[in-house]
């Protein structure tokens, strides 16, 4: 027997119809019904909080992987639905927070909610479920379309179709299909030396997407007010030094302790900054390359090494530790 806990959290799986729009409504033995019975599987739900994921915080990374903790003896595994815009997020986070938990913790959602003709939610319920009765892997993993991923590479590419999400830069652990897994890949097991298992977040960080004419005084405010800067970079990590100059506002906050971590703009096949004098010139004023990272798991990853150390030597390492297969290469 393996009992399942779904721990709800609102979204458009559980969204209905009001005169603002979509909004989430359905109580979350409402959403139990529409899973169907897997033998030797017994369901139980727990209504952690009722948001359009749109709303979802960084406080409320914390409620869930709390609640996780909390009940790891009592369950098999758990399902946790969500919406689908932060989602990404709420998986990378996770899987940090729950860098040393033992059962498979499973995020799903949909595109069209669960209440609505043509929805996609009853497959993507029953094929995390059917993850999660058949899989030996711990950790946290996304199911979605029939396709698994790992929590730290899911990043969301359409907003209506339902192949919503993508695996990023690694490849799909799984497909599932009428109520079976086919394997694709077993990802290594990852020592965890160096690094202490915490659920704590500090959310002081910035991220800027850097375009054409962003004006450099940008990082006088910023090296005034955050703990960490993210810029999201052109191509393989190169940023303006000719006309409006970023350089500077990079060493700034650098020679201040404030980590810079720089990863591109381009989704796929991450960033080779020393290949370019553009990437180079980044590198060599302290900016940090994020490698293979998507944003999503760079955010989630530096609030929750912040929390831990300020020490910028120690954040450079760890940002470029593989954590929950974050990251192939920097």
């Amino acid at each position: 027997m393996k009992d399942v806990l779904v721990l709800t959290t609102g979204g458009t799986i559980a969204s209905q119809t009001t005169e603002n729009g979509l909004a989430p409504g359905l109580a979350d033995d409402a959403l139990l019904t529409y899973f169907g019975e897997v033998p030797g599987v017994t369901l139980s739900s727990e209504a952690v909080m009722s948001k359009d994921s749109t709303n979802m915080q960084p406080e409320d990374w914390l409620d869930l992987a709390r609640r996780v903790k909390a009940y790891e003896d009592e369950y098999d595994a758990f399902i946790i639905t969500h919406g689908t815009d932060t989602m990404g997020y709420t998986a990378a986070a996770l899987s940090y927070l729950l860098i040393d938990v033992k059962k498979p913790v499973i995020l799903t959602g949909s595109q069209v909610p669960v209440e609505a003709q043509g929805t996609d939610a009853v497959r993507n319920l029953n094929d995390a479920l059917t993850y999660a009765s058949q899989t030996e892997l711990h950790g946290v993993f996304v199911v979605f379309d029939g396709r698994v991923m790992l929590g730290t590479r899911t990043v969301k590419t359409k907003t209506k179709s339902y192949d919503a999400f993508e695996s990023i830069n690694y490849p799909y652990l799984a497909k599932v299909s009428s109520g079976k897994v086919r394997l694709a890949i077993i990802p290594p097991e990852e020592p965890l030396v160096g690094i202490t298992p915490h659920l704590t977040l500090d959310t002081n960080i910035f991220v800027l997407k850097a375009f054409p004419g962003m004006p450099v005084e940008i990082f006088d405010y910023l090296a005034e007010n955050v703990h960490a800067l993210v810029i999201e970079s052109f191509g393989n990590g190169g940023l303006p030094f000719q006309g409006r100059n970023l350089l500077p506002g990079i060493k700034k906050l650098v020679d201040r302790q404030i980590p810079v971590i720089i990863t591109t703009q381009i989704l796929e096949e991450g960033q080779e900054i020393n290949l370019y004098e553009v990437g180079k010139q980044v590198a060599d004023a302290g900016g940090i390359t994020a490698g293979d990272m998507n944003t999503e798991a760079i955010v989630a990853k530096l609030m929750w090494i912040l929390a831990e150390t300020r020490d910028f030597e120690t954040i450079k390492r760890l940002m470029h530790t593989p954590i929950a297969h974050d990251v192939d290469f920097v």
